[in-house]
């Protein structure tokens, strides 16, 4: 596999982007209409919660996030002659969002929505701003990576050791990583010796489709967003997840408002905190941001094994590290970390 281009912004987040574009419309459907747009990437975005949208609105997802953005300017990438109106709103994560100018986007939702959300959330919303700076963001799902492993009990039962798995020499050539070097960098605390050793364990670096090459078989461990792989837990016996007790870095599911939209809808953006939709998100992984009373009196039903993955301890959740934008001098650092660790030609 060919080393990654260099660290910009958004390749610290996401390398690469999906081969093809293709467009689904739930709702109204289509690109015709005059209702408001929601756009979002496909996988990332419930139906549970997008079908309770007001009528008039249209959800147009895209396979990839760098297409959402390129969307915003109502043209849809690999359709030069095709246009559609600017959305009202857009569904990104965190690394995509920052990417974004703070003149593009306009305040989400009120006051009193946002102080229904664990405090942790506050710093999301500004978009990692200035404590003066308006919350542009609702943060409505937090998602930590996680270690998942396929037909290995052997390393499900030595969960305790976390991230430092990924460094057993049974999974080289198997082990699948996050396409952003960023991520990677994050699991093993930025120690150079431990990123070489990984660099040297990796079989590829696919998030979007590492789920696939280990159900495949062509991989025995994974490192990917908790919420992609918790539907799969009660019907594949040979998953097992690990959440490393060291904590990990966290992403964040995002809704947004270009500036000059019309305004969300207040009501559809409160429904994910409260049940029934909070039920059926939580069932199907997506866990808002909502204080640990709150998820903890709404997982009360839910299996143990389930609860322990959706709500960790407390102490693991603490050491959970959102991964803000880099300035240029950390972004240098972080490069040569990166480069510095790249297996040796030749190496096997």
């Amino acid at each position: 596999m060919a080393d990654p281009p260099p660290l910009s912004r958004r390749r610290l987040l996401r390398l690469g982007t999906a081969a093809g574009l293709s467009l689904a419309a739930l709702g109204l459907g289509g690109c015709g209409g005059t209702g408001p747009r929601l756009l979002g990437t496909r996988g990332d975005l419930p139906a549970a919660w997008t079908s309770r949208l007001p009528r008039a609105w249209q959800v147009l997802l895209l396979d990839d996030p760098a297409a959402v953005l390129a969307a915003t300017t109502g043209t849809l990438p690999g359709r030069r002659a095709e246009t559609v109106p600017p959305p009202a709103l857009l569904q990104l994560s965190d690394g995509w969002a920052t990417g974004l100018p703070a003149t593009a986007l306009q305040p989400i939702g009120t006051a009193a929505l946002l102080e229904r959300l664990d405090p942790r959330a506050a710093p999301v919303a500004r978009l990692f701003g200035s404590r003066e700076a308006p919350a542009v963001a609702f943060p409505w799902s937090l998602n930590p990576w996680v270690l998942v492993l396929r037909d290995r009990p052997d390393l499900a039962r030595r969960g305790g050791e976390g991230w430092d798995l990924l460094l057993d020499p049974s999974l080289r050539g198997r082990l699948v990583l996050p396409a952003s070097p960023r991520v990677c960098l994050a699991l093993m605390e930025e120690d150079p010796g431990r990123v070489r050793q990984l660099r040297a364990q990796v079989l590829a670096h696919d998030d979007r489709d590492g789920l696939s090459l280990l159900l495949d078989g062509h991989a025995e461990a994974a490192v990917l967003p908790r919420q992609r792989v918790m539907p799969l837990l009660r019907r594949d016996p040979r998953l097992a997840v690990v959440v490393p007790p060291q904590g990990g870095p966290l992403s964040w599911n995002l809704l947004l408002s270009p500036a000059g939209a019309p305004e969300a809808p207040l009501d559809w953006l409160a429904e994910p905190l409260e049940p029934p939709l909070l039920t059926s998100l939580l069932a199907a992984g997506w866990v808002p941001p909502l204080p640990e009373a709150a998820l903890t009196a709404a997982l009360a039903r839910f299996p143990a094994a389930q609860r322990a993955l959706l709500l960790p301890p407390a102490a693991v959740r603490a050491r959970w590290r959102d991964l803000p934008p880099l300035g240029s001098g950390e972004r240098a650092r972080l490069q040569a970390i990166w480069d510095g660790a790249a297996a040796p030609a030749g190496a096997s």
